[in-house]
């Protein structure tokens, strides 16, 4: 099958080369209905620019970098899968960076990164987003960058977000409204600026009910599906008898569904378990869990649209964009009315 060129989408299209090369690029000056019709016959066609001759004739790389933690997690793959259709679609390549901020040396591994690559532009994930000087290497080296749920908003990068607080809050007003009193929570790593966002949700919730929240049954988890069963084992043992355990993730609150079976607790009959994401783990359990369902792979998109933004390519953080996705309530088996 013969490739499809930068020629045979202008001929098809009626204008030059030049002109596909500035729409696909996002360049200005293009009258809206070229650009409409170029994109149609690009959409035809199925054309897919070489980044590698773009590349030579531009100062740019069209590569972006996705600096992770953790590269093989649920979380990642959700987080590299958003961004790499997003890339396909603006004609850019993806580069997954893993960074370990623990590791002696991360600084100059990072640096010889970004400049070995010659990257355009880079999407920094949690919890390594909320790390000063990591995103002052960034900063230093004058790379375009977009924080994902960062816990702030930096004036030197762009960002995208969910309101962890929020969702968490009416993950815990829905137990409230099924009956539930004695509610146990399990907290995420303090290294992850979300674990704070979501028990002051939980808390709130909880306050808004006049409830005094029993800390004995607020534990402190690491994410990891271990922790979830280490930690429902120390919660189902409490004298207070919970009702219900909201864990701030899925993996942990698949750990917590599996040490209740083992104890013949019937679920959700006896007991609600609630989680935070809905990754695959929430999906694949059984009963299957309510969990709060954040926007990981659209963040990620987004992240992309931010950084191939001509205006924010050109701008820099003076025209950083700043966006909240929004979040989703997901009703599954894992949780009733209280017994």
């Amino acid at each position: 099958m013969k490739m499809v060129t930068i020629k045979d989408v202008a001929a098809r299209a009626g204008v030059s080369p030049k002109t596909v090369s500035r729409v696909i690029n996002g360049e200005d000056h293009v009258r809206p209905e070229i650009r409409d019709a170029v994109q149609k016959v690009v959409a035809e066609l199925n054309y897919r620019p070489n980044a590698f001759a773009r590349s030579l004739s531009s100062s740019r790389s069209y590569l972006l970098g996705l600096f992770i933690d953790d590269p093989v997690s649920g979380y990642a793959a959700e987080v590299q899968h958003g961004a790499l259709l997003r890339c396909r679609e603006r004609g850019y390549h993806l580069v997954v960076e893993p960074v370990d901020l623990q590791r002696e040396g991360w600084e100059g591994h990072v640096r010889d990164s970004i400049s070995g690559l010659r990257l355009d532009g880079a999407i920094i994930a949690p919890p390594i987003c909320d790390d000063a000087e990591l995103l002052d290497v960034f900063v230093r080296a004058g790379i375009p960058h977009v924080l994902i749920a960062p816990s702030t908003q930096p004036e030197t990068s762009g960002a995208v977000w969910m309101d962890d607080r929020r969702a968490a809050q009416e993950m815990t007003q829905y137990l409230l409204d099924l009956g539930h009193r004695q509610v146990g929570f399990i907290r995420g790593p303090l290294s992850h600026s979300a674990s704070a966002r979501r028990e002051q949700g939980f808390r709130a919730a909880m306050a808004e009910a006049g409830i005094v929240v029993d800390e004995s049954a607020m534990l402190r988890g690491d994410f990891s599906f271990r922790s979830g069963l280490e930690l429902g084992d120390v919660l189902l043992e409490l004298p207070c008898a919970l009702t219900a355990i909201f864990a701030s993730n899925d993996d942990m609150a698949l750990g917590v569904l599996i040490t209740a079976m083992k104890r013949g607790i019937a679920v959700p009959e006896q007991l609600s378990i609630c989680g935070f994401d809905d990754a695959a783990t929430s999906r694949a359990a059984w009963p299957q869990i309510t969990t709060i369902r954040q926007p990981k792979a659209e963040m990620a998109s987004a992240a992309v649209d931010i950084l191939t933004d001509p205006a924010f390519r050109k701008q820099g953080a003076d025209h950083a964009q700043r966006l909240m996705l929004k979040h989703e309530l997901i009703v599954r088996g894992s949780a009733g009315k209280a017994p």
